[in-house]
């Protein structure tokens, strides 16, 4: 393969065949180390930097962010193709068959009515999937992934408990339940029983998850907004007291808190 010389075919198909050449004797040393292990790494964070383009709102940003996550997907599949396992058709196929399976008031006779239905019709699919593939969870709770970021893991927990009847939504109950939780903690943090405060302290998040639910405020993009917006309001503090030729450790709580209500 001569270098430079390289023409490569439009979208998808091109993007595989970039992925075979890096992949290949001729390609780069570093990409033909990579194994699953090491890939997962970088999925991750491409994941969570299309979540910030997201939040972001810049277009372009998006593009560029999604290309990448493409581009590890794609870098996966290849790595298990050279392994004798499946390819990216095989992805694409499958995916393909699953959304036809569980939209069946879509591709199907099935009828709905409104979005929370389909919710229910497409969990209930899922649990089929798993019996008829053998791997049927050994509770109605397994179905939610442990690799999960917590406060997502516990949104959606809450979520399962709540389709048994196991529903704290009710917002005068949630938050008769956010104040007894407050308590515990106020009470924990008086003793020295670190095990104990850490028990409450996930105690009271968990009940702001279920508050949040029920008001469908998700827990995960509430607190993301909420630290960029702190970041943001920090760096405004930062650059006025350079402004004044002072830095953070000169100035007192007293004055940060002015500049702070200033932002707000």
């Amino acid at each position: 393969m001569e270098k430079g010389l390289i023409s490569l075919p439009a979208g998808l198909e091109g993007l595989i065949a970039l992925v075979k050449i890096l992949r290949s004797d001729d390609g780069c040393p570093w990409d033909r180390e990579q194994t699953p292990e090491q890939i997962k790494t970088y999925l991750l964070e491409e994941a969570y930097e299309v979540l910030e383009a997201l939040e972001s709102g810049d277009r372009e940003n998006i593009c560029g962010e999604l290309g990448d996550l493409l581009f590890h997907i794609v870098f996966l599949a290849r790595i298990f193709e050279e392994a004798g396992d499946f390819n990216i058709s095989d992805v694409l196929q499958r995916i393909t068959e699953k959304m036809i399976r569980r939209h069946p008031h879509v591709f199907g006779e099935a009828q709905v009515s409104s979005s929370e239905e389909v919710r229910d019709r497409w969990h209930e699919t899922k649990m089929a999937e798993a019996k008829d593939n053998g791997a049927t969870p050994s509770s109605f709770l397994d179905s939610v992934p442990q690799k999960l970021p917590a406060l997502m893991r516990a949104y959606r927990i809450s979520e399962r408990a709540a389709k048994l009847g196991i529903d704290r939504t009710n917002i005068n109950r949630v938050l008769k339940r956010l104040d007894q939780e407050v308590a515990g903690l106020k009470s924990a943090v008086k003793t020295t029983n670190s095990e104990k405060l850490a028990e409450k302290f996930g105690d009271l998040l968990f009940t702001m998850v279920n508050l949040a639910r029920s008001v469908r405020v998700h827990p995960e993009t509430a607190l993301a907004r909420t630290i960029s917006r702190f970041v943001k309001r920090f760096n405004i503090i930062e650059e006025s007291l350079r402004g004044q030729g002072r830095t953070l450790e000169s100035a007192s709580l007293e004055e940060m808190d002015t500049i702070w209500e200033k932002c707000k």
